[in-house]
């Protein structure tokens, strides 16, 4: 089973969460997550130690800010995990925002410090384990965040590095099959 874990302001229903879905069928779990760091985890852990109950084999895809809780989860369960434009820091990078917009409706919520304290808490501040666990995709267009730190922080992890493109990764779906490969 694959979970998919969106970004900030995103939901299961955007455009990654779109494809994976017609893609993987009765084969991903896509919830929509709170913007709430504590309850956003806390959901995803609750789905995984159901699926690990269940006996279910489980992979992770996270896009920006759902790449950062990907890699805590994967680190903490031992997971397989593909990182799209992860955050590597999202306090340092949402300590910029304040209000935000969510892209489905369009309603607006608020990025707070106590928000950016419980996102310090899901860091892996040591060496993260397994990084052979982790396939990153990375575009150096990305205008939100520096693919540099992401390459840094994981250096084992397998990467794909292109040049140009955009925070959202537009051309994802060219690269499922090698997402596919990598789950296997």
């Amino acid at each position: 089973m694959i979970i998919y874990i969106h970004g900030f302001g995103s939901s299961a229903v955007g455009g990654k969460a779109s494809i994976l879905r017609e893609r993987y069928k009765t084969n991903i779990l896509i919830p929509s997550l709170s913007n709430i760091p504590d309850l956003a985890v806390d959901t995803l852990e609750q789905l995984i130690i159901f699926l690990k109950q269940k006996g279910e084999k489980i992979n992770l895809i996270g896009s920006s800010l759902g790449g950062f809780y990907a890699i805590y989860l994967a680190n903490k369960y031992n997971l397989k995990a593909v990182l799209i434009n992860p955050a590597i820091y999202p306090y340092k990078t949402l300590n910029k925002i304040g209000k935000a917009t969510n892209y489905y409706d369009l309603s607006t919520f608020e990025c707070n410090k106590n928000h950016l304290e419980q996102l310090k808490k899901f860091e892996i501040k040591d060496d993260i384990k397994n990084q052979e666990n982790f396939f990153v995709l990375l575009k150096k267009g990305d205008e939100v965040l520096d693919y540099k730190e992401v390459l840094e922080k994981m250096p084992k992890a397998k990467a794909i590095v292109k040049e140009g493109g955009d925070h959202s990764f537009t051309d994802f779906e060219m690269y499922l099959k090698e997402v596919e490969n990598f789950f296997k």
